[in-house]
């Protein structure tokens, strides 16, 4: 420990004796460190929301249907699943945020001027409050009130499609289990915004009781959601609900219900590790050379210390340090600006002005930056790793010199 000291004090003079260098390689590592840790909270924060506003679309992380619904999202694959029954067993459960049964069909929508394909949900409100991607207290007009509402709300998009507003009547069109056909009026109450635009033309939102008295489908429902605390872990509210359903229905998680979602999630972890790997093999080459011209112009002075009866050892120990030493500064205020830079953008990062290519992807047009401790703790744990098997090379040539040789060295 004490010669560690020793090093620790000799590495840290060592730095200090070229400042321009020193400062220049150090301004180098502050931006490798700030550009890794930024750019990961950019692309967390994309990736979140883009998980984040599909799963408010299945919704829910996790899913009950009829096992030929997913094929076939028509009528014929309802579930008998009673709210009664559902209460009973989930009321109480700590184990979900929340759940809701609904009805979800394919329709068509028609206005005194336009006809729409949209996709249908009859929804409880009070259920589905915090589940769906619409908020309430913005819808223009109302949101539904009950399960029994006879009104129906729709997007603002939708809305400017059809050229109709609150307080107009539209029919909506679907097929019944008979395959007759199955309509019914209703009056427009609310409009609704969403993240994504696309959600606005293709959901309409109807009471769950009067969508099945308009299908004729008693009280059987087309899926059961269920919403617990973390996308990222389901397995607690999956495996409940299997127990609870015991096979009587299909359930699934959302990762395996929206294969690209699950997809970039998986692939986000890979692309961290990747992108801090990148960065610093970039910087590897300035660190490298840094330590290189540090050993070549003191090869005297470590021939000298050779000489005195310093150890090899403690040679590339030295030259090592101060490798960290540089390191572990530049990563220190690396981090504390990537920190200082996500902070004013935690309320979002407007980007209506890319919405329409933002949407191609499913990403609402407002960025909002996730900055993980566990991606701080990755990138510099990384880059000291990966700094220390660099500096090794310069380290161990530094320990090799013959004492002699060294001090003799023009």
């Amino acid at each position: 420990m004490h010669m560690f000291g020793i090093l620790l004090r000799l590495a840290w003079r060592n730095l200090w004796r070229n400042h321009r260098r020193t400062l220049i390689m150090l301004l180098a590592i502050v931006l490798g460190t700030w550009a890794m840790i930024f750019m990961t909270a950019l692309m967390r924060g994309m990736v979140s929301q883009m998980v984040a506003d599909g799963i408010s679309v299945l919704p829910g992380h996790v899913q009950v249907h009829h096992p030929d619904y997913r094929d076939d999202p028509s009528i014929a694959n309802l579930i008998a699943i009673s709210d009664e029954e559902l209460s009973e067993r989930f009321g109480s459960s700590a184990d979900f945020l929340a759940w809701a049964t609904r009805i979800r069909v394919p329709a068509v929508i028609t206005s005194e001027y336009e006809s729409r394909g949209v996709t249908l949900l009859g929804v409880d409100p009070l259920q589905e409050r915090g589940l769906t991607f619409v908020d309430y207290d913005a819808v223009e007009g109302r949101f539904l009130e009950s399960a029994d509402d006879t009104g129906v709300v729709i997007g603002r998009k939708l809305a400017t499609t059809l050229n109709t507003k609150v307080g107009k009547r539209i029919v909506l069109m679907s097929q019944d289990p008979e395959n007759e056909i199955a309509d019914r009026g209703f009056r427009v109450v609310g409009l609704f915004d969403a993240n994504v635009q696309a959600y606005e033309e293709a959901y309409v939102f109807a009471g769950k009781a009067t969508t099945q008295k308009m299908l004729r489908v008693g009280d059987q429902v087309s899926e059961l959601v269920v919403l617990g605390d973390d996308f990222r872990d389901v397995e607690a509210e999956y495996n409940k609900t299997v127990e609870f359903i015991d096979g009587r229905a299909e359930v699934k998680r959302w990762i395996e219900l929206d294969a690209y979602l699950g997809t970039m999630l998986s692939v986000m972890d890979g692309f961290v590790l990747v992108w801090i790997i990148v960065i610093f093999l970039a910087l590897s080459f300035g660190l490298v050379n840094t330590l290189v011209m540090a050993v070549f112009e003191r090869v005297r002075e470590i021939g000298l210390m050779l000489a005195l009866g310093m150890r090899p050892i403690y040679i590339l120990g030295q030259i090592i340090v101060e490798s960290l030493l540089l390191l572990a500064i530049g990563l220190a205020i690396g981090t504390v600006l990537a920190w200082a830079a996500v902070q004013p953008m935690k309320d979002g990062v407007d980007l209506s002005i890319v919405g329409e290519g933002m949407e191609m992807w499913g990403m609402s047009s407002v960025l909002y930056p996730e900055l993980l401790l566990s991606d701080v703790i990755l990138a510099n744990v990384v880059v000291l790793v990966l700094g220390f098997l660099a500096s090794l090379s310069p380290a161990w040539r530094a320990a090799q010199y013959e004492p002699i040789e060294a001090i003799t060295k023009v």
